[in-house]
Order: C-alpha cells, then sequence, then structure tokens
C-alpha cells in the first residue's frame, strides 16, 4: 500500500468528551510530574546511571494508548518512563525501579532501560539504539501466528530511525503482514543533533514506501490528533493489512538525558515551544474553554497527582536494597513442566 501523509489540522474539542479530556490531562500531567520529581532524584544521587525523561513528549504515548486495546502491546528506548505510566504501571514501582530498590518492577536490577511488566504487556524499554524495532515485529509475529487479533506499538526515535536493523525489519514486517505499528518519536534531535543535519530525507514515515508500507505525520503536541492517527493505525493492523508507520512530531524540552546540557540548542527555541505548543496545556485551554472544569478544579487533580507522585518517591526512598542474593536470580528462564 503506497504511503500516505496527513493532511488533518490541530483537533478541536467537538470529537472527544469531558471525560476523555479530563482522562488525557491526568494521564500527561502525572508523566509531568513524575518525570520533574525523577530529575530532583537524579540531581540528589538518589537516581543512579542514565536518566532520560520524557517531559515534552507526553501526548504521543498518551494519545496512542488511547488507541490501545486490552492484550494490546509496547515496547520502547530508554526514554520510556511515560510509556510505562500510560500502560498503567504502578508509579511506586517505576519509581523505586529507578532508585534501584527491591521494590520495583526488576527488584531494583534494572534501573531505567530494564523494566518490564508481563501485566500490562510492556516489553521494556532498550539500551541499544534501535534494537526494540526487530523485537517489537516479533512480538507482532507471536500475535499473528496466533491470531488473536493484537497489535504491538514499536517505539523508536528520529536518531534510530537511520539504523539497519529498522530498514530490515520494516521489510519483514510487511513481506509478513504483521500487526506492528512503528511509531517514530521525532523529538527533532535525537542524542543531540537536528534532523535537518543527520538525515537526507527529513520525511522518516516516507521510508516506508520502499516496502509499501502505509504511513503518515501527525502533531504530536495534540494527543487528540495522536490518538485519531492511532485509531487508524491499529484499524489498518486489526483488518490484517500489515504494518503501519507513525511519524508523531514531539519536542523534548529536557537534554537527551539529565548529564546533557542541550547546548545545541537555544533557551528561546525550548520556550517558544513551551509557551505555544505545549500538549498539557493545549488540553487545559480545550477544558477550560468548553466549561469542562475550572481553574480551581484543575488545581486540585494537579494537587492529587502531585501527591501520588510524592508517594512514589517516598515508596522509593524507604524501599530496601535488593540483597545480595539477587545477583542469582533471574538468570534463567524455568522450564515448562512436560
Amino acid at each position: 500500500m503506497a504511503t500516505r501523509k496527513s493532511t488533518a489540522k490541530t483537533t478541536s474539542q467537538s470529537n472527544t468528551s469531558r471525560e476523555e479530556l479530563l482522562k488525557f490531562y491526568r494521564e500527561m500531567l502525572l508523566i509531568r510530574r513524575f518525570e520533574e520529581k525523577a530529575g530532583q532524584l537524579y540531581g540528589m544521587g538518589l537516581i543512579g546511571g542514565f536518566c532520560h525523561l520524557y517531559i515534552g513528549q507526553e501526548a504521543v504515548v498518551v494519545g496512542l494508548e488511547a488507541a490501545a486495546e486490552e492484550g494490546d502491546k509496547r515496547i520502547t528506548s530508554y526514554r520510556d518512563h511515560g510509556h510505562m505510566l500510560a500502560c498503567g504501571m504502578d508509579p511506586k514501582g517505576v519509581m523505586a525501579e529507578l532508585t534501584g530498590r527491591a521494590g520495583g518492577y526488576s527488584r531494583g536490577k534494572g534501573g531505567s532501560m530494564h523494566m518490564f511488566s508481563k501485566e500490562r504487556h510492556f516489553y521494556g524499554g532498550h539500551g541499544i539504539v534501535g534494537a526494540q524495532v526487530p523485537i517489537g515485529a516479533g512480538l507482532a509475529f507471536a500475535d499473528k501466528y496466533l491470531d488473536n487479533g493484537r497489535v504491538t506499538f514499536t517505539y523508536f526515535g528520529d536518531g534510530a530511525a537511520n539504523q539497519g536493523q529498522v530498514y530490515e525489519t520494516y521489510n519483514m514486517a510487511q513481506l509478513w503482514e504483521l500487526p506492528v505499528i512503528f511509531v517514530i518519536e521525532n523529538n527533532q534531535y535525537a542524542m543531540g543533533t537536528a534532523v535537518k543535519r543527520s538525515t537526507r530525507s527529513p520525511n522518516l514515515w516516507e521510508r516506508g514506501a520502499a516496502y509499501g508500507i502505509a504511513g503518515e505525520e501527525v502533531d504530536g503536541m495534540d494527543v487528540l490528533a495522536v490518538k485519531a492517527a492511532g485509531e487508524k493505525a491499529v484499524a489498518h493492523c486489526r483488518a490484517g493489512k500489515g504494518p503501519y508507520i507513525l511519524e508523531v512530531m514531539t519536542y523534548r524540552y529536557r537534554g537527551h538525558s539529565m548529564s546533557d546540557p542541550a547546548k545545541y540548542r537555544s533557551r528561546e527555541e525550548v520556550q517558544k515551544i513551551r509557551e505555544e505548543r505545549d500538549a498539557i496545556e493545549h488540553v487545559r485551554e480545550l477544558i477550560l474553554q468548553g466549561t469542562h472544569a475550572t481553574e480551581d478544579e484543575l488545581k486540585e487533580i494537579d494537587k492529587e497527582i502531585k501527591a501520588i507522585v510524592n508517594a512514589a518517591a517516598e515508596f522509593a526512598r524507604e524501599s530496601p536494597e535488593p540483597s545480595v542474593d539477587e545477583l542469582f536470580t533471574d538468570i534463567y528462564a524455568e522450564a515448562a513442566n512436560g
């Protein structure tokens, strides 16, 4: 199938409900406040190693999760905390894992890049650039083999889009008509190089044309636009038409990781995006304009979210470090009986 570019502009509140807008507001705000707290804990030395924050990109995963159904899978890169929260993983378990505590999802042994949830069908954040893409196709292959109607969301960034394994995966996914949605979270800077300086063909979604993969570009700062594009992609995959590519145009406010001062762009550029295109502020304006909630009610939601995040941080601090015995667990899978 030929590729096509979405011509849809910023959506209005006419195609959504009060409940949905408030749900999106809560979910994006949870990610934003959680990541702000994670940044604080990193600064205090309570989170070690690498820490890649999702601040600014919240609408991408929240919008796509709104298009998902129970049993659908997701896999992503190391900028993964937002994906964990959006698919329903407990903030306490996520924060405890970030701080290397026994109460974490991987019992404190994995940290940010090695966190999984079988219950929530979250197959991890992956530290090797682009490595999750073929794994995501493998998850989709299993679903096609089982004929269970499930879809896999495989997230990667604009930097990973130049990896050779991505194109090998495109070829196999289309050849086998796998139900996988390739989500390119284009935050425009990869690790620190602008797309226009690193990529000859800047419209990354169009690269699927060589394999006949359908796709489109979507405004990643508009959660309603992301949801609409996600629903189209999901319907395509569930109908047995093979993979779909979504290039979601977004923007991260912080550096690539906590150790990145982000000197490759100006403060004025970042501030302009914050003031004019912030995804959370966009939904907030829709809520207020539609009289779905008052300023005071939104402040109360913010207060509730901060309490959830503070409780997660406190849980992480109080949770003990893993015992030495944990060094010898989770090395081999248990063999199935029979």
